[in-house]
């Protein structure tokens, strides 16, 4: 079971010096900040826990900004991992030159493919698919726009969500691409999201239960001929796991660690990374002797974890959440006469990637110092694609 925030065995404490900046007075609230040099040293640690760039695939859903993306490809990062076409377009010019869109493109989102190939044709850009009749689709708009694109067979390693089982169903699909005009096989997509399990052991043995079988699956397609050449692999939690496997075309796709968020931070204290990304909020009222209400409602800081989760206050670690509104949070807390309206503190999101989102641009802070802004590129759904 996740743990609760305030019983973090390592909680993130933006009073420590990396976090400290100079001069807060004139930054609006709620606000995103960045800490640029936090961002390199996780993208660092990334590649020391992968061995090499060229096992990384890194998934961009969590920061969805072009400056990040640069600071990963000028550390030797060229292949990337995206869920939407603004950040498919959003990574194509940052500099990626390998850009694996994980996500099964259906309806107009065919024709967007097209569109990727066209505009940017020097960039390897493969997408997913498991089914046979969107495969079909797809292949037929590629050939008759005198294009191809690589496709990967999204494996449902037990999530649920998408992806076939490793059976005759997803050979059949993988021949298809083989066979297909417009199409060429990139290979296998094996995520595993719900592999969150915060014993390090149990983690690594339920990731070693379903890889035999796919690594199993992949000689079957290797006996027929049929080309492998990835496998893109996991997530944040399994992200060591995977990366410590020996086979051949191992590509890692972890996101969170980028920015790295609360959530992660008290569940899974062996990922070495650290909070990159924090909400700078102010209080703007007390309303009881108990009660101290802040600016960061829920169109800044992301609403999907239940509330005693969107978001860790180091200065009151034991507050507890009252109301979390459109533009109110409201903490019960013993030391709210602390707090006179106008006093900031940060905050560490409980879910980074969707509050991330919910920001146009973000402050940068590097060497105790706002820097300037980030764009948040790719929150958009469309960009000129």
């Amino acid at each position: 079971m996740p743990i609760p925030i305030n019983q973090s065995p390592n909680p993130p404490n933006p009073m420590d010096p990396k976090y400290k900046i100079d001069d807060t007075a004139n930054l609006l609230s709620p606000s995103m900040i960045i800490y640029r040099e936090l961002v390199i040293a996780n993208i660092e640690e990334m590649i020391r826990i992968a061995g090499t760039p060229e096992r990384l695939r890194p998934h961009c859903k969590t920061h969805k900004m072009a400056e990040i993306a640069k600071l990963e490809v000028d550390r030797g990062i060229t292949r990337h991992k995206a869920a939407t076409f603004a950040e498919v377009e959003m990574l194509a010019d940052a500099g990626a030159a390998d850009i694996l869109l994980a996500y099964n493109p259906v309806g107009p989102n065919i024709q967007r493919t097209i569109a990727v190939r066209e505009k940017y044709p020097d960039i390897l850009f493969s997408v997913t698919a498991d089914h046979p009749a969107v495969l079909a689709d797809l292949a037929q708009a590629m050939t008759t726009a005198g294009q191809c694109v690589d496709v990967l067979v999204d494996i449902n390693l037990g999530m649920n969500r998408t992806g076939l089982n490793v059976d005759d169903d997803a050979f059949n699909l993988y021949r298809d691409i083989v066979e297909r005009d417009g199409v060429t096989p990139g290979g296998l997509h094996l995520y595993d999201g719900h592999n969150q399990q915060i014993d390090v052991d149990e983690r690594q043995a339920t990731v070693d239960a379903t890889w035999g079988p796919a690594m199993a699956f992949r000689e079957r397609l290797l006996a027929e001929g049929w080309p492998v050449p990835r496998l893109v692999c996991g997530g944040t939690p399994t992200f060591p796991v995977y990366a410590a496997k020996p086979e051949p075309g191992i590509e890692c796709s972890p996101g969170t660690i980028v920015l790295h968020d609360a959530y992660y931070e008290r569940n899974f204290p062996d990922l070495n990374f650290t909070p990159a990304a924090v909400i700078l909020t102010r209080c703007v009222s007390r309303p009881g002797s108990d009660l101290v209400t802040f600016d960061v409602g829920n169109k800044a800081i992301a609403a999907d974890p239940a509330i005693d989760s969107r978001a860790f206050l180091p200065d009151l670690p034991e507050a507890v959440p009252k109301y979390h509104n459109e533009e109110h949070l409201l903490l019960q807390t013993k030391d709210a006469k602390r707090f006179t309206p106008g006093d900031e503190t940060l905050v560490i999101p409980g879910h980074i990637c969707p509050s991330v989102a919910l920001h146009r641009e973000v402050y940068v802070a590097d060497g105790g110092k706002v820097i300037g802004t980030w764009q948040v590129t790719a929150r958009d759904r469309v960009l000129s694609i």
